[in-house]
């Protein structure tokens, strides 16, 4: 398989069957949609040095794979009959943004880090993410958003899935505020470690988190390469 630029990742989405399913990996993973299309994503090697995961950083995709994936999860989350579609940050507002579009919405209600002087403690909870562990951020809703909430269904969307400590800590803000989501949405479920951390906040959630595609964790085999592994 030829080699990418590290700028080239997630630039173009591929027909079905361009890339042979294979075991091994050298510096990327295909990542496939359910409709066989597929998305070539580099490989990060973890600070274990013999452990790695595909990755996607979605602010930095083209256009066309940013709109693949929006419609891609929209059509998914049509099945849950969403009224509002929350983002959270950083770059899963990017992706929000685009899925809320292609629902038909007329606005997305993003959470954020950044404390605003009319907000309220109360309505915030700490957040870390797996890309971020050593920087200690808070979660908040802007106040001002809550009226949209009333009896609407509400998605939850973030880019990446992958340790789910930032989809448990959006779960809790808006359990703060009386709001429980019909779904949970990204585009990519990142290996399986998020189902213990989400089913430690309740068994219901797995059955109601969709991604457009899922990859595995990676594991360095004896001549440099990467294979897949279950988690």
């Amino acid at each position: 398989m030829t080699e990418l630029a590290p700028h080239d990742f997630w630039q173009e989405i591929h027909a079905a069957g361009s890339f042979h399913s294979r075991d091994e990996f050298t510096s990327f993973y295909v990542a496939e949609f359910d409709d066989g299309r597929q998305l070539r994503l580099p490989v990060r090697v973890m600070t274990d040095g013999q452990h790695a995961l595909a990755s996607l950083i979605i602010n930095q995709a083209s256009f066309e794979v940013l709109d693949a994936l929006a419609e891609r999860l929209a059509a998914k989350l049509r099945a849950f009959d969403v009224d509002v579609i929350v983002g959270l940050p950083t770059l899963g507002l990017t992706l929000a943004a685009a899925v809320a579009q292609k629902l038909g919405h007329r606005r997305y209600v993003p959470l954020g880090t950044s404390r605003k002087f009319w907000y309220r403690d109360e309505l915030s909870v700490p957040l870390s993410s797996i890309t971020t562990p050593t920087q200690q951020k808070r979660l908040y809703i802007d106040p001002r958003m809550l009226p949209l909430f009333e009896n609407r269904r509400v998605a939850l969307i973030d880019d990446v899935i992958s340790s789910g400590t930032s989809i448990v800590s959006g779960l809790d803000l808006l359990a703060g505020c009386a709001i429980t989501p019909v779904a949970i949405g990204a585009a990519m479920l990142q290996s399986d470690r998020w189902r213990d951390t989400l089913d430690a906040s309740g068994s219901h959630w797995q059955e109601r988190t969709i991604g457009v595609f899922s990859t595995p964790v990676l594991e360095k085999t004896q001549n440099g390469t990467w294979r897949r592994i279950s988690r």
